[in-house]
């Protein structure tokens, strides 16, 4: 089963997402601060992330440099931050995707399909004839 962090500090969005992920056949562990996102990410590592920016303590922009320290998995930033800047630095801090607030919850689980697809297919060497 495919494992989602969800990290983001409002509960509901939390706990409506969670339920969407789950109903897709996701498990989801879920953070409300960066702090509780990085323990969660080094006990149990995800196969993809949802982030946030904006959150307490430590940002999103820095669990994402942390994270690609050292990992490539996918991560999709999903933040109310919608200005052109704010996507340009979080793609190149190393987001695979940026979505932004609000957003189509079915176009949300179609880029985190998208993203493990392109994750899957880049794992597999090409077939030589």
């Amino acid at each position: 089963m495919t494992h989602v962090l969800l990290v983001d500090d409002e509960e509901a969005l939390r706990s409506s997402l969670s339920y969407a992920l789950v109903k897709e056949g996701y498990q989801v562990t879920t953070a409300e601060d960066g702090q509780t996102a990085l323990k969660l990410f080094h006990k149990q590592v995800p196969d993809v992330m949802i982030l946030d920016l904006m959150l307490p303590g430590i940002d999103g922009m820095e669990i994402c440099w942390r994270i690609r320290a050292f990992s490539d998995i996918p991560i999709l930033m999903l933040t109310a931050k919608d200005q052109d800047i704010d996507k340009i630095w979080g793609l190149e801090a190393g987001a695979d995707d940026y979505i932004t607030k609000p957003f189509n919850t079915r176009e949300l689980l179609a880029r985190i399909k998208a993203v493990l697809r392109r994750r899957a297919g880049s794992q597999s060497p090409p077939q030589e004839d």
